[in-house]
């Protein structure tokens, strides 16, 4: 029974004990009183009905008070109590109840938060000992995170179902290269743990790879593998390398089965446990697979265009080779006539003049697609810019100074034996003709870099730069077989040297060819609680799509995006509209933040000013950004085949769903609202807003009124809720649904 259930029948009961006995005993009177008494009795009592009536509406009325004091202080100060209790023993250990009430309640919480401190005490002994054991675990983990981190080739582990379990940095930043709408979100809808592999890739391509490697180990291939070139729905041109996860199951004499977890990479630890267990006693089981990327749509493009240069050179000059050797075929004749070997003589100048002109546009119009293969790397030119300074300062102690950096430029280098010329250059200047300072000067010349290392002093000769260029290179006791000269045409690239007369300056030029940009990880792009981005999570090699009904599944087995909208307004059936929409990620219990969805978006309409001073967002910053039928197909593709949540989600939902006609997307999944589930698990509070909310569970808000910052908040708060739910009973997402919708919240519509 509930609390106001339970005050409504004491103020029934304290009726009927003030009102019985007086009207049982009119009752008694009347019935044994007869005739003349009665009316006798009526002529006495009448003066005194309405005194009486009112005496005992007064003390019903006093009663009432009493009793409504006593169940405010006793009854409902001991179920807010009790509510505080339970947040100090599961979501919010650092919570104390509050010392209100009458001195009997008071007295209860002291003894409570007292026992809460013992408690804390103990508990902080026993997570530091926990804490102790688990350092050598941690400590692998984090290898396992900064490896995974750092790789420079893109890897992908899934399990069976095609479900990422595992992915580096590298992969993360490359697929979201391979969206097709790159410039929403960043890409970020493609990748993620838990999110499915065939939204790249075709379903049938990885099972016939799969089967590939099925029929290798069948064949008893130690190592099997299989490659594909794929292309993507961004048409981008993937060479994928694919290797199997292994389990070897091995039987030992008594019949009894292990299991062992092997790489198919070929590692030692899966090569120790194919020493240890003899092929015949052991079976290796499939239970997922890796797959390593490799971006060749470059590559392939530059060969294309290496054989369509090849195929210029030859079919464009057979016709002029066939001329020309025509034409000399007929100089050979002794009776040919003046004019007639003039003739000849002028078709032979004019093929061979043909012939060199369209090897010098092939040449011109090839030229990146002829540079050397050296290994060179793409790297951003103010960096280059700085490590030359830091190395020319500490080598030979000339100071430097920047003079015209293009910080956006990026070249393409052997960047060591680059600073190695560079450093050598301004050395030779020092000792030579007594220069005191360098400057540097980084410019961009269509698809080539000016690199300028300039400097004021004395005249020199080109006959100077010439024998600079052609020795050997000498630095302080260092020296390297290499010469400027060779580090220059290691680069496909030229230098020379050009005078500033009016300024009395002089410098070097050195063309470089210049890279395309990389993208870079923007630090804000998600708030970020830890020291590393997850990556990884093992457990979803046992994860199935096959595995029982959404609503029988327990709460903290599903996974959920957590999202949350900014709008123009509150009226979204009159017209408002989303400018902004964030979003992350749970997967099995753990708040994914480095997997953030977070855009902006152009309303196409005027934004009420007092709606800036509470989310921040201004028509200039709305200016330019895609509109919603760009944005919500890729926020539609990041929160596929999840749970959604949201806090009030009646609200966020009708936005969604008055774009269902506009954009043909319906969000049809289960949603969860944190509001109703904290009505649910707290009736007796009095503010169930989201600030409210993590302040009781001991939650710090960060970023609040972003779209991205209140979908953290909100899965912060959910995963709080979850185990305080299951005190409660309720443990699926049914329990959770069906309780939701007998709060009072539900009842709001938008």
């Amino acid at each position: 029974m509930s609390a106001r259930a339970r005050f409504i029948l004491a103020v029934i009961v304290l009726f009927l004990l003030m009102t019985g006995p007086f009207l049982l005993t009119a009752l008694i009177v009347w019935v044994e009183t007869e005739g003349e008494g009665r009316g006798l009795l009526v002529s006495v009592l009448a003066p005194h009905l309405g005194l009486g009536t009112m005496l005992t509406a007064l003390g019903f009325a006093a009663g009432v008070g009493v009793v409504r004091l006593l169940f405010r202080q006793y009854v409902q100060g001991l179920l807010r109590m009790s509510e505080h209790l339970r947040l100090m023993l599961g979501a919010n250990r650092g919570f104390r109840v509050q010392l209100e009430g009458p001195p009997e309640v008071q007295a209860l919480a002291t003894a409570a938060n007292q026992l809460a401190c013992q408690r804390d005490e103990l508990m902080c002994d026993v997570e530091a000992q926990i804490a102790r054991a688990k350092e050598s675990v941690e400590l692998e983990k984090n290898r396992l995170a900064t490896l995974m981190s750092e790789l420079t080739q893109s890897v992908v582990v899934c399990n069976l179902d095609g479900r990422v379990l595992l992915y580096n940095n590298r992969a993360r930043m490359q697929f979201r290269a391979l969206s097709e709408a790159p410039g929403v979100a960043g890409g970020g809808e493609l990748i993620g743990l838990g999110r499915s592999i065939y939204g790249v890739f075709e379903r049938n391509l990885i099972a016939h790879a799969l089967d590939t490697i099925q029929q290798r180990l069948r064949r008893g291939v130690t190592q099997p593998q299989a490659n594909f070139v794929t292309t993507t729905r961004a048409g981008q041109l993937l060479r994928v390398q694919m290797a199997p996860v292994l389990m070897v199951a091995a039987r030992g004499e008594g019949g009894e089965k292990g299991e062992r977890g092997e790489r198919g990479d070929g590692s030692e630890d899966a090569a120790g446990a194919a020493e240890a267990v003899p092929a015949a006693a052991s079976e290796r089981t499939v239970t997922g697979f890796i797959l390593m990327l490799d971006n060749i749509t470059r590559n392939f493009e530059t060969e294309s265009r290496r054989d369509q240069m090849l195929h210029n050179l030859t079919e464009g000059n057979r016709a002029s080779l066939a001329n020309v050797r025509a034409a000399a075929d007929m100089l050979e004749f002794e009776d040919l006539t003046d004019d007639m070997r003039t003739r000849f003589r002028k078709v032979v100048r004019d093929e061979v003049q043909a012939m060199s002109q369209r090897l010098d546009q092939t040449a011109n119009e090839f030229a990146d697609s002829l540079k050397a293969r050296w290994p060179l790397e793409e790297m951003l030119g103010a960096d280059l810019i700085a490590a030359v300074q830091r190395r020319i300062e500490a080598r030979i102690g000339l100071p430097t100074k920047l003079e015209e950096i293009d910080e956006s430029l990026w070249v393409k280098v052997d960047s060591f034996s680059l600073m190695q010329a560079i450093t050598y250059l301004a050395s030779r200047l020092s000792d030579e003709f007594e220069v005191r300072e360098v400057r540097f000067r980084l410019t961009a010349a269509g698809r080539l870099v000016h690199l300028d290392l300039i400097w004021s002093g004395q005249a020199m000769s080109t006959e100077t730069v010439m024998s600079w260029e052609l020795e050997a290179m000498r630095i302080e006791g260092e020296s390297s077989p290499l010469t400027v000269r060779d580090v220059i045409d290691r680069h496909d690239g030229e230098m020379w040297l050009e005078r500033e007369k009016v300024r009395h300056r002089a410098f070097f030029r050195i063309l470089l060819p210049a890279a395309t940009p990389q993208e870079q990880a923007e630090p804000d792009t998600y708030l970020r609680g830890e020291s590393r981005p997850e990556y990884y999570d093992f457990d979803l090699f046992a994860w199935s799509e096959k595995s029982h009904g959404l609503e029988d599944r327990l709460l903290s087995e599903l996974t959920y995006t957590v999202f949350d909208t900014e709008t123009t307004g509150l009226n979204p059936s009159q017209g408002d509209e989303i400018i902004q929409i964030g979003a992350t990620r749970i997967l099995n219990g753990k708040l994914l933040r480095s997997e953030s969805f977070e855009q902006l978006v152009d309303p196409q309409r005027p934004l009420a000013p007092e709606s800036a001073k509470i989310h921040g967002i201004t028509c200039e910053m709305l200016r330019g950004q895609p509109t919603i039928d760009k944005v919500l197909p890729a926020f539609h593709a990041f929160a596929a085949d999840t749970v959604l949540i949201a806090h009030n989600a009646a609200f966020d939902m009708r936005f969604l769903q008055l774009k269902e006609a506009e954009t043909g997307l319906r969000f049809d999944q289960p949603v969860i609202d944190t509001l109703l589930l904290s009505a649910v698990i707290h009736p007796n509070q009095e503010s169930h807003r989201l600030e409210a909310i993590a302040e009781r569970l001991g939650l710090t808000i960060v970023g609040r009124h972003t779209a991205l910052g209140d979908a953290i908040v909100t899965a912060e708060v959910f995963l709080k809720l979850v185990p305080l739910l299951a005190e409660k009973g309720i443990r699926t997402l049914r329990d959770a649904r069906e309780a939701a919708e007998k709060s009072y919240y539900a009842r709001i519509k938008y």
